[in-house]
């Protein structure tokens, strides 16, 4: 396992039947990045050199996957969007496999009432690609314990938008390669450790109140009046509330569900390292394979005021690699609790 700073990138660009078209042969710069609840991206200059011209211009979009690999191991996959060549230069952007599902509609007409949100996720990935599969797996890690009442109709919406409504409402997922993974907003599985000596200097502890709700409301279709509630006036906190709409909620059991993992995501107060992006130090050593967003890390900062011991979430990752070296960002949010109505 090479530290955070030590990564060596290649890439290389596969057919939609498997065959390899060309290796990315000189690699100037590689970006890659891992998101939570949303589409990752990747890109990447090459230097195309010999024989690896001619096979490079034969890349076009959608038909072509760029793969990426660090220190041998394959860390992101996704199909080519745009791809430019200019005079000794190739770029290529690329997402990861849940843009295919921002370009697909329901193609069935679904009811769902009292289902968990990681089951009705898999149908809308599963339907999504049943009419032609690029190639993909769906793990489910564990039960998000959130009762979903959606409706689904043919042709309407976006597959990819349907998939982030239920990530507001209690489910996390991400994708893995060609593997799209589904959990609990509240899976709490580490990865690993880091302290303050792998952390950089200049490193704010944050609490942020902003957010916080004590009792949180849902109204979920207009038509049916559906609403859920949970919480109310806190012993400590005392009462802040907050309302809002979700019109694909269909059932009040659903709604109650939905007002409970919003509240579990902002109670109580969020404490957290007060950066977007933290860059890790060069020797940290940490196996950036591993940083997966939805998994966690455990922190340990004794550098300011507020100490901070706690669990938190992986929201992001960016890796970057150029003739300067390698750079490992990683961002970090609150882990939800489990709380009861």
């Amino acid at each position: 396992m090479s530290s955070a700073g030590c990564g060596v990138h290649s890439a290389f660009i596969v057919d939609r039947d498997g065959a390899v078209v060309s290796n990315a042969d000189v690699l100037i710069s590689v970006e890659w990045n891992r998101v939570l609840d949303d589409v990752s991206t990747a890109h990447v200059i090459i230097n195309p050199d010999g024989d690896c011209c001619a096979q490079l211009g034969r890349v076009r979009t959608w038909r072509h996957k760029l793969v990426v690999a660090r220190d041998g191991v394959v860390v992101w996959e996704g199909p080519i969007i745009q791809a430019e060549w200019s005079y000794g230069k190739v770029e290529l952007w690329a997402s990861d496999i849940l843009v295919w599902l921002d370009r697909r509609v329901p193609h069935s007409n679904a009811t769902f009432t009292g289902a968990d949100l990681t089951d009705i996720g898999a149908w809308l990935i599963e339907d999504g690609f049943a009419p032609d599969d690029p190639g993909h797996t769906v793990e489910i890690l564990g039960p998000a314990n959130v009762e979903g009442g959606r409706e689904y109709t043919v042709d309407d919406g976006q597959t990819g938008d349907h998939l982030r409504d239920l990530a507001d409402t209690g489910l996390d997922y991400t994708a893995i390669g060609s593997t799209i993974v589904l959990m609990p907003e509240t899976w709490s599985a580490s990865v690993g450790l880091l302290t303050d000596v792998d952390l950089p200097e200049g490193l704010i502890v944050a609490e942020d109140g902003s957010q916080l709700a004590t009792r949180f409301v849902v109204h979920g279709d207009q038509n049916s009046g559906v609403q859920g509630v949970s919480g109310g006036t806190d012993a400590y906190y005392g009462l802040l509330e907050r309302s809002v709409d979700e019109s694909s909620v269909k059932t009040d059991a659903s709604a109650r569900a939905a007002a409970r993992s919003r509240r579990a995501a902002n109670y109580p107060v969020p404490v957290f390292l007060a950066s977007d992006e933290v860059t890790l130090s060069p020797e940290a050593a940490v196996d950036v394979a591993k940083l997966v967003p939805g998994w966690c890390v455990d922190v340990a900062s004794q550098a300011t005021c507020r100490p901070l011991t706690q669990r938190l979430k992986i929201a992001g990752v960016k890796v970057e690699e150029d003739g300067d070296g390698e750079s490992v960002q990683v961002t970090l949010a609150p882990l939800s609790s489990e709380l009861e109505d």
